[in-house]
């Protein structure tokens, strides 16, 4: 069980323990008492005063004094009229994480909710229900407005969740599970979709499945460097130490650790370096440096890694934050208006996730383009056709796959965090675009999963060609064995493309170990 707790912050590890594994959520004792503290503060302390959207119009129309009588419609009306999304749902698994956000955020009693909501919330995580969140809709600087509006909308017992692997309406399954909606009292409407938890609950798993990708981009690419058994100081840490890069010295110590067992990689001193007193040679039977795709991981995947890196910290901290506005400080006795909801860590967060994504998913397809031309590896015949050439094909029609896919990516991973438009009668004049960031970084990181299965086909196929499995090192014949178990070798021309989704699922839903 994972519990909320207001001393203690969330780690991306509990959320994938709760969304991806299934893991109850709970929340502490403390917490509870800070949110009843915070109702009871917010009630009293409102009476009298002006709150932005307790006693005021929303947005533009704060200008506008709500009446006491009308404060309690004017939150009902907040989530019916934003509940405006459209196009496909967003998955179930990033709304679970999205919620997960949210009740993390408004249990740490800053938002002068009613305790019943983070009950509520609780639950539907627990019990799997998921609210109906349209894809498009939030601008992501009032926060996820939209979107969380649909999340709000379930939770008034109105529009429709999916349960079990159906969407229905959020009161015919709340009633079949004995769940009651909230009752709204203060602020329940402006707290519930005031904040940046679709983006980070999105971007939580992002960061997770883009570790995983890099991992197995690792793994692909100490087989390509058993492949054509490549030498060993381009991953040594002599060489890479004299940069003064984190990245790049974790790179070449995965590399070193993977293949400090394999049988295929060369030393240079036994090569170049021995004395060649005498020799007349004009050409050398080998290359004396790989290509880049190979030669350069460390240097190339380096920054990846640091960007993978900042990326947790950066989703950790807005998964602990509250983003809320405005904050309801009960210690303090005060209420602070400003902005905590605008998105703009999320959004530049995962405008550099995707630009490192769609690197690793350029140097997949680099990688497997060297394996298909044998004017390049001089070890393989084209397209690592074990049949008849010209008559058989071989894996021909995988690269326009690849290729396709990562020129989409390239596309993909234009800034969405520099392409503010003006809103919400210009009273939200700069946006974050966080919420359409994290979509499309999710896009770019499913894409960059078929090419990375793509490129693993290519490499067992080759392996099995060379006849050298028995020489991998003992973690990439763990890998190359689990791909073969998906794809057996192959001489005649065959359909390919659930093949290719078998690899992409296992290698999404796998660890490299």
């Amino acid at each position: 069980m994972i519990e909320l707790n207001s001393f203690k912050d969330l780690t991306i590890e509990d959320l994938e323990a709760v969304v991806l594994k299934g893991e109850a959520i709970e929340i502490s004792k403390e917490s509870i008492k800070h949110v009843e503290d915070s109702f009871n503060f917010l009630s009293s302390f409102a009476k009298d005063k002006i709150i932005y959207g307790v006693n005021t119009g929303f947005g533009p129309m704060a200008q506008y004094k709500v009446q006491d009588e009308d404060q309690i419609a004017l939150q009902y009306n907040l989530i019916r009229s934003h509940a405006a999304g459209a196009g496909d749902r967003i998955d179930d698994i990033s709304v679970k994480a999205a919620m997960m956000v949210r009740l993390s955020a408004i249990s740490k009693g800053f938002s002068g909710i009613h305790p019943s909501t983070i009950f509520l919330l609780r639950d539907m995580i627990n019990q799997g229900i998921c609210p109906f969140i349209p894809k498009h809709g939030g601008v992501g600087a009032s926060g996820d407005l939209v979107q969380l509006a649909h999340l709000a909308l379930t939770m008034i017992g109105e529009g429709k969740v999916s349960y079990k692997g159906e969407i229905r309406s959020s009161a015919e399954v709340f009633k079949e599970v004995g769940l009651e909606p909230i009752v709204v009292r203060t602020r329940e409407g402006l707290s519930l979709i005031n904040g940046t938890s679709v983006m980070t609950g999105i971007g939580a798993i992002n960061v997770l499945k883009a570790g995983r990708l890099y991992e197995w981009c690792i793994c692909s690419t100490a087989m390509m460097n058993e492949i054509v058994g490549s030498f060993d100081d381009y991953f040594s840490k002599e060489l890479n130490g004299v940069k003064k890069h984190g990245g790049q010295m974790q790179v070449a110590e995965e590399l070193t650790e993977i293949l400090s067992s394999s049988k295929l990689i060369s030393r240079r001193e036994e090569h170049f370096y021995k004395e060649a007193k005498g020799q007349k040679v004009k050409e050398f039977d080998r290359k004396v440096q790989e290509f880049y795709s190979l030669r350069c991981a460390t240097q190339i995947l380096g920054p990846v890694y640091d960007t993978i890196g900042n990326a947790v910290e950066v989703v950790e901290n807005e998964l602990n934050s509250v983003s809320d506005n405005p904050i309801i400080d009960h210690k303090n006795s005060n209420v602070y208006h400003g902005g905590n909801f605008h998105g703009d860590y999320i959004s530049l967060e995962m405008d550099k996730l995707k630009l490192a994504v769609t690197r690793m998913s350029m140097l997949s397809e680099r990688q497997l383009a060297f394996l298909f031309n044998p004017h390049l590896n001089k070890l393989l015949p084209p397209f690592i056709n074990f049949g008849t050439l010209g008559l058989n094909l071989g894996m021909q029609g995988i690269q326009f796959t690849a290729t396709s896919t990562v020129a989409e990516n390239q596309m993909l991973s234009n800034s969405m965090y520099v392409h503010s438009i003006s809103t919400n009668n210009d009273n939200q004049d700069i946006v974050s675009m966080g919420t359409n960031s994290a979509q499309i970084c999710k896009n770019v990181i499913e894409n960059a999963y078929q090419v990375q299965a793509i490129h693993f086909m290519g490499l067992v196929q080759a392996i099995d060609y060379l006849k050298i499995a028995d020489k991998l090192s003992e973690r990439t014949a763990k890998a190359y064995k689990a791909i073969r178990a998906m794809v057996p070798v192959f001489i005649q021309d065959q359909p390919k493309y659930e093949e290719i989704a078998a690899i992409g699922a296992y290698l999404y839903n796998n660890k490299f170990e």
